[in-house]
């Protein structure tokens, strides 16, 4: 595998400037939370960024690659799981962050829009969990597995269960019902979520 080249180029291609492909994420964000994946297009998003389409098929090959490359980046990396020396605190931490996620005015639109899709899109799902869920469930499992290491939930605690605790019942109360998200709301589910992990 090559390693020499330099930030920005692409092995035997053209340097790829930062503030292009910057203009071209920012406008693919604003595209698909405007129309939605099964509407979206290249020629949209380049135009929304102000830049011929051959700049974006120069960084991605395709609708799915883009929407799975530039998607995964995003849910990765806003996924927080700070080591507060407890679980219970970890969990309020961790549940802080994912409102923070989950109430964007992009992510509020795009979230359900691609769960949607993915039903209906086998190759989009298949994308979607291998760079998405699985990335973000291992990087949340390092909560659970400090637990363990702690002491605080035993060897044999069911970590993927632990994780759907963790995940479902913020998504639910900010995506699907759209009901209040005030800090004391976040402080009784993380008790809720510590106390049903010890069970």
């Amino acid at each position: 595998m090559q390693t020499d080249v330099p930030p920005g180029r692409m092995s035997g291609g053209p340097v790829l400037q930062t503030d292009v492909t910057d203009a071209i994420t920012n406008a693919f964000f604003e595209e698909l939370a405007e129309v939605g994946y099964g509407r979206l297009s290249i020629d949209a998003v380049a135009r929304r960024a102000g830049v011929g389409k051959a700049a974006i098929y120069r960084r991605w090959k395709s609708k799915l690659d883009i929407t799975v490359a530039l998607t995964s980046d995003v849910a990765v990396a806003a996924i927080d799981v700070p080591d507060t020396g407890n679980l219970r605190d970890d969990i309020r931490e961790y549940l802080t962050s994912g409102r923070t996620v989950l109430i964007h005015r992009l992510a509020q639109k795009i979230i359900p829009d691609l769960l949607a899709e993915a039903a209906r899109n086998p190759g989009l799902t298949d994308a979607l969990l291998e760079t998405v869920r699985n990335p973000r469930r291992a990087k949340a499992a390092q909560l659970v597995e400090r637990a363990i290491a702690r002491g605080e939930l035993p060897a044999d605690t069911d970590i993927e269960l632990c994780l759907d605790l963790l995940a479902g019942p913020l998504y639910w109360r900010l995506v699907v019902v759209q009901a209040s998200h005030e800090d004391t709301y976040l402080d009784r589910l993380a008790g809720k979520i510590a106390a049903a992990m010890k069970a």
